[in-house]
């Protein structure tokens, strides 16, 4: 461990690998609330965050385990539940009356096409205006689930419920 009159501890956050704080702070900047989209092995969370200086405001959330009451029957780990969710989460903020935000991916790896860049399409496809390239989106195929179709037995109707909940969550 490094010691001296010149050695400064870094913030308990940044040391348990858990806060970017130039990258947060960068994003604070922006002056604008934050999609906050965090993922576990099961599910994927999404908040609408704003700055406060005496804390950060939830103006809005979804949660993939929400999808289940939408008749949503499959994994709520995967690329369609991630956009569906998106898709929640970009109509509650719509509601809010809020049009643009930014994205806060966190300490998690970006890599094209992955699940938190399927729930920014669906963010952005409930008409949130967020800024972002085309290029890290999923296929269409993939978003609908027809990748995962051919594997598993019993998703052999993911397809369809993918459709009928998509139009659930546009019905709210």
């Amino acid at each position: 461990m490094a010691e001296g009159p010149t050695y400064v501890v870094k913030y308990r956050r940044r040391r348990a690998k858990k806060t970017n704080y130039k990258r947060r702070l960068n994003l604070i900047k922006a002056r604008l609330p934050r999609v906050v989209a965090r993922r576990s092995n099961k599910h994927l969370s999404l908040q609408l965050v704003e700055y406060q200086t005496n804390g950060d405001k939830i103006l809005a959330s979804a949660h993939s385990s929400e999808l289940v009451k939408l008749g949503w029957k499959h994994s709520t780990s995967n690329i369609p539940a991630a956009y569906l969710t998106g898709l929640l989460f970009g109509a509650k903020v719509k509601s809010l009356k809020m049009h643009k935000a930014v994205l806060d991916l966190g300490m998690n790896s970006l890599v094209n096409g992955s699940r938190l860049y399927a729930a920014l399409k669906g963010v952005v496809d409930a008409g949130v205006e967020i800024p972002h390239e085309d290029v890290v989106f999923p296929s269409e195929e993939r978003l609908k689930g027809e990748h995962i179709a051919n594997h598993v037995q019993k998703s052999k109707d993911i397809t369809k419920d993918f459709d009928s909940t998509k139009s659930r969550i546009l019905e709210k």
